[in-house]
């Protein structure tokens, strides 16, 4: 019996599927160095126990300078001069390590996009392939309902 569909077996579909893809490891082998430090860094300072450090330890600061007493302050208001240039140091260390972490995320993104897309060009064909089954079966089954309405 001919049928209009032939679609490949499961071992053939096994035998033409590539492996998949890790990005999560195929980036990190691809870093640097220096790239795999700024993305711990990056992890460390995207928290919220850092924000609460850096809040704690800001308010402390301006309170101080505020409410001390005269003698034990040392970094007068309104200005606080020598806590602009502490934070302006932290940002201009930060930031770059910031940047290099977002680059990664990039690659990151980019190449787990592409295993995605792997991924649905797979499913994609062994629906095909299923679907093509299914119409096979339809063709044998209407087949044998003629042959049974013949008799």
């Amino acid at each position: 019996m001919e049928y209009k569909h032939n679609p490949p077996t499961l071992a053939e579909l096994r035998t033409e599927r590539r492996p998949l893809r890790a990005p999560h490891r195929e980036i990190r082998s691809s870093l640097s160095f220096f790239e795999s430090l700024a993305v711990k860094i990056t992890r460390g300072i995207g928290t919220m126990g850092f924000f609460l450090l850096l809040f704690f330890w800001t308010a402390g600061w301006l309170l101080w300078n505020v409410y001390a007493p005269l003698e034990w302050r040392f970094d007068p208001a309104p200005a606080f001069v020598i806590w602009l240039i502490i934070s302006n140091i932290i940002q201009l260390v930060l930031l770059p390590l910031i940047m290099i972490s977002q680059n990664f995320e990039g690659r990151f993104s980019e190449l787990r996009a592409q295993a995605d897309f792997e991924i649905n060009q797979k499913a994609e064909k062994e629906i095909e392939v299923i679907i093509a089954h299914l119409e096979n079966q339809n063709e044998l089954l209407l087949e044998l309902i003629h042959k049974i309405d013949r008799r």
